[in-house]
């Protein structure tokens, strides 16, 4: 089939133009309401709703806190990211290379003393380091003797060999807060289905490596279950199988990845037993003083609240009750539907204030994004499962 390029060409800026008109519009609106502010430098920050201190750039675009030190947002991705930002390769690729450069990691670190200026000369602090991006030379942060760097391609071959498979094909990789985070997606073969012969939901299972370079963190490898019906992540604990490894940045670190080709099997072991789980409370009908009583083992009532913690606790059960609602509609008044009222409430609308130290202050799409991918939540949905789980025996 032929395809018109100018007439493509001038669709395409027709939406554009059309989008930043909306956006004006929505602006002038938002800033005569109080409900946006801007800032000196030309962008915005909200200052009501779920959203109060998120920025927007000038374009009204959420910041997406990716790492900018190359002049190009740090990522790589097999589908395009919400943000419109990094190097798409349609499908994905298996070039480990292609991908480092692409997803703005293939950088190394390394560590050096730790100085400090004192009565006119420059002493050494034997017990510090800093480790340092070669390319920039930009300081990734401070540890003490002994930190292990594990360089950014070591978490792509631990995951190649965790899979033993040359032809891995790499769904993401990129960089947050100045390359101090950095992170590797690898996408499984196989899909999970919940309830086949019901309600057909689909999960795609993933494994996802997790690095830091400034001492905030260990080396994790996360089986990451993706529902792509609403874009959240439905990582929960279930019984004798694997969501989450990690090692420490100690000396012999590596060996230990080594050492680690188990952890996959585990996680396919880990997306077997989800499916078999998921598909027992897709078929658990629940009663709507059930759903309170979730709401309140999870956020447990408080006689001395505040007016404003009550209104919040208020706003939460309305967005709860809406989200069931929607699932309801989809699957059924099942425990499955109220579990996943749980998961897209924390994945999508609560409470979230980045904090200065996180490096993602003001910047609640990225905190988001980290806070799914590093599992805040994991303890809430694991225990809205079990409970769940319950329910089968009544």
């Amino acid at each position: 089939m032929s395809v018109d390029v100018n007439e493509a060409f001038a669709d395409e800026r027709a939406t554009q133009l059309q989008a930043a008109h909306d956006w004006e519009r929505t602006l002038q609106d938002c800033l005569a309401a109080g409900a946006v502010e801007r800032l000196p430098d030309g962008r915005y920050r909200v200052l009501t709703g779920w959203d109060a201190g998120e920025i927007l750039s000038a374009q009204g675009v959420p910041q997406h806190g990716l790492d900018l030190s190359l002049g190009t947002a740090a990522l790589y991705t097999a589908v395009p990211a919400w943000h419109t930002l990094g190097n798409v390769i349609p499908g994905g690729t298996s070039d480990i290379d292609k991908v480092l450069e692409l997803g703005g990691i293939d950088y190394q670190v390394e560590s050096v003393p730790a100085q400090y200026p004192w009565n006119g000369e420059t002493r050494v602090d034997a017990t510090l380091h800093h480790t340092v991006r070669t390319d920039t030379g930009a300081s990734l942060g401070v540890v003490r003797n002994g930190y292990e760097i594990i360089q950014n391609r070591r978490a792509f071959k631990f995951l190649q060999e965790l899979a033993n498979d040359d032809e891995v094909i790499w769904e993401s990789a990129g960089a947050l807060r100045g390359g101090k985070k950095v992170f590797v997606a690898m996408r499984l073969p196989q899909h999970v289905t919940v309830d086949a012969g019901g309600i057909n939901d689909s999960i795609i299972p993933f494994i996802v490596a997790i690095n830091s370079h400034d001492g905030s963190s260990s080396f994790q490898v996360v089986a990451t279950p993706w529902r792509p019906v609403c874009g959240n992540t439905e990582r929960l604990a279930v019984e004798h199988a694997f969501t989450r490894w990690s090692i420490r940045h100690t000396r012999k670190a590596t060996d230990r990845i080594k050492e680690a080709r188990r952890t996959l099997g585990l996680s396919i072991k880990y997306y077997d037993r989800l499916a078999d789980e998921e598909t027992a409370l897709a078929r658990t009908d629940l009663a709507i003083n059930e759903f309170n009583e979730l709401i309140d083992s999870l956020w447990e009532p408080d006689d001395t609240a505040t007016p404003r913690s009550t209104r919040t606790r208020e706003v939460r059960r309305d967005r709860l009750y809406a989200l069931l609602a929607e699932e309801t509609e989809r699957t059924g008044r099942t425990a499955y539907a109220a579990e996943r009222a749980v998961t897209d409430y924390l994945g999508h609308y609560g409470p979230i204030r980045p904090s200065a130290a996180s490096g993602l202050k003001g910047n609640k799409p990225a905190a988001r994004g980290l806070r799914l991918l590093e599992g805040t939540d994991d303890d809430v949905k694991s225990t809205a499962h079990r409970r769940l789980m319950l329910l089968r025996q009544r």
